[in-house]
C-alpha cells in the first residue's frame, strides 16, 4: 500500500535528483525529521531548516530561502503554507504532508489525504516510499507519528531486536520496545534551540546504522545518545510531576515551566498511552502564550477545538486525535472552560 500515486512518487524523486541546491523545510518532531533525513540522505545535497513554534510556512521563510539561494524548496510535514510565500519564492516548491488538504497555487503538492481523506500515513513513510533506503529512519519517524507503516515486517526481517513483529499498536512500539527508545534519543535532539537541534541534525545526517546510537558504537552515535540523556533528565521529572497531577477527572490538564525546552507533545502523548481515557492537555507558558498540546483517543479533537477558538486570540490545528494550540495567557481560562463544554 501507498499512500502516493505511482506517478506522483516518481515525480517526488525527479524534483529530488534534479535539484543541486534545495532548501528543506521541517517540522520539529521525530516525523519531520526522518522525512528530511530519508530526503537529504539520497541526494547528500542541499540545507535544512527546522521550523518550530508553528507549523506555518510564511514570507518570514523567504529570507532564508533567497540567502541559501536555493533552486527548489522541499517542505515536509507542515500543516499550512501561506500562497504569499509561494509566489515570493520564484522557484519551485515541492510540499509533502499529511495534514488535511490546502488549497494553494504552484506547489507540487504530495498529500495522501487528497485521494483518501481519513488514512493515517506519515510523512516520513511518503518519504520512504520516494526514496526507497533507510527503512529505520523511515520506522522511526512513522512510529512516532502514532502509525504502523505497511513495511513494519521489512523492517522487522532487518532490525528482529528492535521491535516485535507482533506489535500492532503504535503505542506499544512506542513505550515497548528499543524501537521507541531510539524514536525518543530522536526527537530529544530536536529539543532546545534551532542551533542545538541543527548541530544533532548534521550529525544524525552521517549516522549509518541504528546500533551506532544504541550501543554508542561511534563519537557520532555517543554524541546523540549523551544529548538525549541529558534532556530525558528534565524530562523524567516534569513527567513525575504531570502523573502526579492526574486525578479522576475526564479533563487532565497540566502546565509546566522550562524556559529552553518543550516537552508538551511528549507528555500528553505519554499520559494518553497510560490514561487512554482522558482526554490531556499540557499546557507551557512561553511568551505571554499558553501553548499546548491535546490528545484524545476517544474524541475527534479539531472541530472542538476550531469552536472553542472563536473570539479567542490564539490558532490551533492537527490531527483527529492529536492537536497543538496556543493562545494568550488572558483566555485560557476561557478556552479550558470552552472546551470542558464540549466534551
Amino acid at each position: 500500500m501507498s499512500g502516493l500515486k505511482k506517478k506522483e512518487i516518481e515525480m517526488a524523486l525527479n524534483h529530488l535528483e534534479s535539484c543541486k541546491r534545495p532548501i528543506f523545510f521541517f517540522d520539529d518532531d521525530a516525523d519531520g525529521l526522518c522525512s528530511f533525513l530519508l530526503l537529504y540522505r539520497k541526494i547528500r545535497e542541499g540545507k535544512g531548516v527546522i521550523v518550530k513554534s508553528r507549523p506555518l510556512i510564511d514570507e518570514k521563510f523567504i529570507e532564508k530561502v533567497e540567502n541559501y539561494d536555493a533552486d527548489k524548496v522541499f517542505v515536509l510535514d507542515i500543516a499550512t503554507m501561506k500562497q504569499e510565500f509561494v509566489d515570493a519564492v520564484k522557484r519551485p516548491v515541492i510540499w509533502i504532508d499529511h495534514h488535511g488538504p490546502m488549497d494553494i497555487d504552484n506547489v507540487d503538492y504530495f498529500n495522501p489525504r487528497k485521494h483518501v481523506k481519513d488514512i493515517a500515513y506519515s510523512t516520513s513513510n511518503l518519504c520512504f516510499d520516494i526514496v526507497q533506503q533507510d527503512i529505520w529512519i523511515a520506522m522511526c519517524g512513522s512510529v512516532a507519528d502514532w502509525t504502523i507503516p505497511h513495511f513494519k515486517d521489512a523492517f522487522c526481517d532487518k532490525y528482529p531486536d528492535l521491535l516485535d513483529r507482533n506489535i500492532t499498536d503504535p503505542a506499544e512500539a512506542l513505550y515497548n520496545s528499543p524501537l521507541g527508545k531510539l524514536i525518543r534519543i530522536l526527537g530529544f535532539n530536536l529539543k532546545g534551540t534551532s542551533s542545538d537541534a541543527m548541530k544533532s541534525v548534521k550529525v544524525l545526517t552521517r549516522i549509518e546504522e541504528p546500533y551506532e546510537i544504541l550501543n554508542k558504537e561511534s563519537p557520532r552515535g555517543k554524541f546523540i545518545y549523551s544529548n538525549y540523556e541529558r534532556t530525558d533528565v528534565k524530562y523524567q521529572k516534569i513527567l513525575a510531576n504531570a502523573i502526579k497531577s492526574v486525578k479522576d477527572d475526564k479533563l487532565t490538564i497540566y502546565i509546566y515551566s522550562e524556559d529552553r525546552m518543550s516537552f508538551t507533545s511528549d507528555l500528553s502523548n505519554e499520559l494518553l498511552y497510560k490514561y487512554p481515557e482522558k482526554m490531556i492537555i499540557i499546557a507551557r507558558e512561553k511568551s505571554g502564550e499558553m501553548r499546548m498540546s491535546i490528545r484524545s483517543s476517544k474524541v475527534i479533537i479539531p472541530p472542538i477545538l476550531e469552536k472553542c477558538l472563536v473570539g479567542i486570540e490564539g490558532y490551533g490545528g492537527g490531527h483527529e486525535h492529536a492537536c497543538g494550540c496556543s493562545v494568550k495567557k488572558e483566555y485560557f481560562d476561557e478556552f479550558i472552560k470552552r472546551l470542558r463544554s464540549e466534551i
